[in-house]
């Protein structure tokens, strides 16, 4: 598991004004908490936080809270819904071979049968793994598996040193039997093209026979 140092920086102003300040100064609205120690609220460096997240599980040594720096693990990020920009994160404290109970991405490879389609149920998979080895993801193949084939939480091979936290029958992926044209057309609500073409417009009057029914009336 990479490990990334950030150098952090005590936040002494709160509210919705301060947090907006300190996000136009390029850095970011952070807590770090746990073993027993108070709450510290500081500010991280944006884009440096930024390339960090992109590492699932991604350990933070944050510097600048005590002699040393402290190793963490992010708990809660919080993203603007539209500009997906980091708002605030939440940072547990952690100790090199403690266990930690962590969610790890479900890596699919390989390809099912001709005519299946595969369902994945879960994304992420709750294990317990020691807080300096924690696998980057999961993976599980799904090479040459058939309609009605499918893999639970029981059935993955987990990391040595890595447990599931998972309850095992919990459904991971299946493999479905893809749908047929009909079947689409019905889920959308169209008329099939054959039963348009075979479909008898309505008569419309001639407009002179219009015309004779209403002088005559």
């Amino acid at each position: 598991m990479p490990e990334v140092r950030i150098v952090a920086e005590p936040r002494t102003e709160f509210g919705k004004g301060a947090a907006r300040r300190v996000r136009r100064a390029g850095r970011v609205p952070a807590i770090v908490y746990g073993h027993g120690t108070d709450t510290r609220h500081v500010t991280l460096p944006g884009h440096e936080l930024l390339m960090a997240l992109k590492t699932p599980n991604v350990l933070i040594e944050v510097a600048g809270l005590s002699s040393r720096p402290q190793l963490t693990l992010p708990k809660d990020v919080q993203r603007d819904p539209l500009k997906g920009v980091i708002e605030h994160v939440d940072l547990i404290m952690v100790r090199r071979g403690e266990k930690v109970t962590v969610e790890v991405p479900v890596q699919v490879t390989g390809e099912v049968e001709s005519g299946g389609l595969l369902d994945q149920q879960m994304v992420r998979l709750a294990v317990e793994a020691e807080a300096t080895a924690i696998p980057q993801a999961i993976e599980v193949s799904v090479e040459g598996m058939d309609i009605g084939d499918a893999v639970h939480a029981g059935d993955l091979t987990l990391p040595q040193g890595v447990t599931l936290v998972a309850e095992p029958e919990a459904l991971v992926l299946h493999v479905l039997a893809a749908p047929t044209a009909e079947q689409i057309e019905a889920e959308l609500g169209e008329t099939p093209a054959e039963e348009e073409a075979g479909a008898v417009p309505e008569a419309v009057p001639d407009a002179s026979e219009a015309a004779a029914e209403e002088s005559s009336g």
